[in-house]
């Protein structure tokens, strides 16, 4: 597998990144859930990769990425990709984000869809309010003595009860995931959930634009991804039978509606 590359974005962080697939394709950026690395699409890249430059990145706060201190903004997080762009020379990119990348999806057909084409926005939302509750999240994160409990709580949000139960080596991989992650990272991505609202702004989002949603998701219900594709001009929708993690859980129905939609070249 190839390994990871750097760059450092505008306030000194080092973020991760990786291509895969050949240099003259079109390219396709990949952007991940809280608490997960690009790897959380290593499933996806088979046949991603035969149609597109697939390019990932970890969050920061995440993975390979730098942990800096303190609350991250969506701001920030959305400049991260159009300075990664910008250190690849990479004029214009198709962008697929999944739950807090689809979060940084919005931002970015809101305040940079020039630098973006087609849009995917995965089990995600444009508000994940009230504040109050991540406030208690992200004392409860710093506080804790480990990530386990932590891990536990995710994977139950993730994933249905039955996968759970079957145990395995997809649940092994997400499970070693969220143990390896900084909780300082995990409380800044957080932050920057807590202060998001897109709800009225999503509607200036030019981009072709599809939103895959589960039905059966807890944390960025159906009907948000509903608001979205109501909102979002032009926008369509589709529901999987799927908790959280959709490209997980429903591989071959997730490809199916993303290689539709994207444009070959």
């Amino acid at each position: 597998m190839q390994d990871l590359s750097f760059f450092t974005t505008g306030d000194g962080v080092r973020i991760a990144y990786r291509f895969d697939g050949d240099a003259s394709l079109p390219v396709l950026a990949l952007s991940n859930s809280i608490a997960t690395t690009l790897h959380m699409w290593d499933g996806q890249i088979a046949a991603l990769s035969k149609r597109y430059r697939v390019l990932r990145y970890d969050t920061r706060g995440h993975g390979g990425s730098e942990v800096p201190a303190g609350a991250y903004s969506m701001d920030r997080l959305g400049r991260d990709v159009i300075e990664l762009l910008d250190a690849l020379h990479i004029p214009r990119a198709h962008f697929l984000g999944l739950s807090l990348g689809g979060i940084i999806g919005q931002w970015l057909g809101i305040h940079a869809p020039g630098r973006i084409g087609h849009l995917i926005l995965a089990n995600t939302s444009s508000y994940l309010g009230p504040a109050p509750q991540w406030d208690e999240r992200i004392a409860a994160t710093l506080s804790a003595p480990d990530m386990n409990e932590t891990a536990e709580m995710f994977l139950g949000n993730w994933f249905p009860a039955r996968m759970l139960r079957a145990g395995g080596p997809v649940i092994d991989t997400f499970r070693a995931m969220l143990l390896a992650t900084d909780p300082h990272g995990l409380a800044g991505a957080f932050a920057a959930v807590r202060d998001t609202d897109l709800r009225r702004t999503i509607a200036l989002i030019p981009n072709p634009t599809l939103v895959i949603a589960g039905r059966d998701d807890t944390v960025t219900a159906a009907s948000h991804g509903a608001l979205i594709a109501a909102t979002v001009p032009g926008a369509s929708l589709l529901e999987l039978p799927a908790v959280h993690l959709s490209n997980v859980e429903r591989p071959a129905e997730f490809m199916e509606a993303v290689l539709t939609f994207l444009p070959a070249r």
